[in-house]
């Protein structure tokens, strides 16, 4: 056969179903019998399953938001009685092992009663430890994290 033999329909006719039994489609027209997806106007929302879970409801969902907060970590007043420093930072409580790292957010709160004077700069404290700390004759400097050091380019 040669391309200049070939015999093509300009246009596909289209399938007439619904058209009765002699249409060539049969009595039901392919859609078999009964049910919602037989009847005319048939209007299934994407997903649908019968009334049961969705399937897009089944699927796991995709870890989505992430809070940019930085969270605090946590030195109670107790802790710090341990301490022989009177300058109190971060750098001295990671070097003590009580936070995990000198640049995170910390925040002082009250447990026990502070035994010395000291002088102690963080990121928040309650009110309470403050009072406490005052009360020996200690002071509180609310301090900025402190921002690691840049990497230098390569």
């Amino acid at each position: 056969m040669k391309y200049n033999q070939l015999k093509l329909d300009k246009q596909k006719k289209i399938k007439r179903v619904g058209r009765g039994i002699s249409s060539g489609q049969g009595k039901t027209a392919g859609r078999g019998t009964k049910g919602q997806k037989s009847r005319t106007g048939k209007k299934l929302k994407l997903g649908f399953s019968g009334g049961s879970n969705t399937l897009l409801q089944q699927l796991p969902k995709l870890p989505g938001f992430r809070s940019h907060l930085i969270k605090s970590e946590i030195v109670k007043t107790g802790q710090l009685n341990q301490l022989t420093k009177s300058q109190i930072n971060t750098m001295v409580l990671f070097q003590a092992g009580l936070i995990s790292s000198p640049y995170v957010k910390v925040k002082l709160i009250m447990s026990n009663p502070i035994d010395k004077k000291m002088t102690i700069s963080l990121s928040a404290a309650s009110q309470h430890a403050i009072e406490s700390l005052e009360s020996k004759g200690g002071q509180f400097i609310k301090v900025e994290r402190l921002a690691r050091e840049k990497k230098a380019n390569q």
